[in-house]
């Protein structure tokens, strides 16, 4: 079956063409800053987005009518629990509106869908970031006004967990699992019986700190910081996702240059990077309290995950809990192209929005 997935960035739009997992080719197709502000919302580069899409197959020489289906990275949903989820009027109409924020991820679905209505074939979404599968306990959050909120790296951690099930012969539904993916934000999640049922909100500032995200912050001395005066609203959101974390004590959002700085003999950049792992292994500790202590494996995954120091000191940190199996990297387009496969193989049913 050959498929085209499609995975928007805010200045890139990344596809990839596959027969069944096979990548036939990809390509990020860049777009300029000056051509993108010509354009007053997100909805508005659709038929930008398209044509240039279009257009690279063209010069590819694909037929573009060979497709059995389409995949489009997902939006800014309703909540919703994980799965491969046809793109419905209903989830489209959701899509364009931006139910929980506009976002480039949201044109995912909105191509997917106008292309494979154009060809005739089915158009999916794969775990969008918004896959809320939360045990209702794991909701509260000590003031009512504002319920913990399930926000993270669902293509990802789904993905690895499937794998790992795939590879050991258990059913996902079948396994207890805490994943841990580090890249530019940490999400630690608690997957239960095939269900992600606890894991921190990388968007609004929870968890361990990362590359570019804050975490959790002392509550007092951030409302504080609010209400000092010194700040827009926009400047303190940027403090917690954006310029936090890594990029805030040091300048940097690439881990590779703070192993550089610690190996020159920088103190700060070793307290920082120390601190980085210590928050990633409590956060690990708490889901394995979720869990009752009856974890299967620990997964690793996510472009921070290559560095083999890494590797060592969360298994030196966290053995005592289950052993490690490490998945380095995200490769969202395989992540899915797999999810559209399963529905189409007739492995799972697409879900409903």
């Amino acid at each position: 079956m050959k498929s085209l997935i499609i995975n928007p960035g805010s200045t890139s739009t990344k596809i990839g063409v596959f027969e069944d997992e096979t990548l036939l080719f990809d390509q990020t197709l860049r777009h300029p800053t000056e051509e993108i502000s010509k354009y007053a919302s997100i909805i508005d580069q659709k038929d930008f987005r398209k044509d240039i899409i279009t257009s690279f197959l063209k010069e590819q020489n694909f037929d573009i009518k060979s497709l059995d289906f389409i995949v489009g990275r997902g939006g800014l949903l309703k909540p919703i629990p994980g799965g491969t989820y046809r793109v419905s009027d209903e989830l489209l109409a959701d899509l364009k509106t931006g139910v929980q924020g506009q976002h480039a991820s949201n044109l995912g679905g909105i191509l997917a869908r106008e292309i494979g209505d154009e060809l005739g074939v089915p158009s999916f979404i794969v775990d969008p970031v918004v896959v809320d599968e939360l045990e209702p306990v794991a909701r509260y959050s000590g003031m009512p006004e504002l319920p913990r909120r399930s926000i993270f790296h669902a293509l990802n951690q789904k993905a690895v967990a499937k794998r790992y099930a795939k590879e050991s012969g258990i059913p996902y539904e079948n396994l207890n699992l805490i994943v841990i993916h580090i890249g530019g934000g940490v999400s630690v999640g608690a997957h239960k019986n095939g269900k992600i049922v606890d894991v921190n909100n990388i968007l609004d500032g929870e968890g361990a700190f990362s590359p570019e995200r804050a975490g959790t912050v002392p509550a007092g001395d951030l409302v504080k910081m609010c209400f000092s005066g010194k700040y827009t609203q926009q400047e303190i959101y940027k403090k917690i996702c954006g310029k936090g974390g890594i990029t805030a004590y040091l300048g940097t959002n690439d881990v590779r240059d703070v192993f550089k700085m610690v190996e020159e003999g920088n103190e700060e950049a070793k307290g920082v990077l120390d601190a980085f792992y210590y928050q990633i292994a409590k956060d690990a500790g708490a889901m394995a309290a979720v869990l009752e202590g009856k974890v299967d494996k620990i997964l690793l995954t996510g472009g921070v995950a290559y560095n083999p120091y890494t590797q060592k000191i969360l298994q030196q940190k966290l053995g005592f809990i289950a052993d490690f199996v490490v998945y380095p990297g995200e490769d969202e387009l395989l992540a899915l192209v797999q999810g559209g496969l399963r529905v189409m193989n007739g492995e799972e049913d697409a879900k409903v929005y």
